[in-house]
């Protein structure tokens, strides 16, 4: 009898992890995004038609569709900080009992390495 309970509670606990993993990859997938994207726009200095290029291909790169926030738009000056932030809905769900919608947020902050002359 305890055995079986043993087995019970096993299966029950790989299923849980088969339902919850994939939101940890997810989360990972998302925090390499956010880390690219700033990376790409800390080189170019400014955030504007080449950043949402990188985000579109990153998006096709990943197949992750995140709403992109960024602190500040257009040319930035060197050293000057800005910051973006990526929001992506997701459901996790546990066989027939549902989903239940989560939000996963990645934040990333970067310097610009590029000196405008005005």
């Amino acid at each position: 009898m305890d055995s079986v309970i043993v087995v019970f509670v096993v299966i029950l606990m790989i299923a849980l992890a088969t339902a919850v993993l994939p939101i940890f990859i997810k989360k990972a997938k998302l925090d390499t995004f956010a880390d690219e994207v700033v990376r790409y726009a800390e080189i170019e200095g400014r955030i504007g038609t080449r950043t949402r290029n990188k985000i579109n291909q990153m998006r096709q790169e990943t197949g992750l569709d995140p709403t992109a926030t960024w602190s500040t738009t257009g040319k930035i000056q060197l050293n000057n900080e800005f910051s973006l932030v990526l929001t992506l809905e997701t459901d996790i769900g546990f066989f027939s009992f549902g989903s239940f919608p989560i939000t996963l947020t990645s934040k990333a902050t970067g310097r610009s390495e590029v000196y405008w002359k005005d």
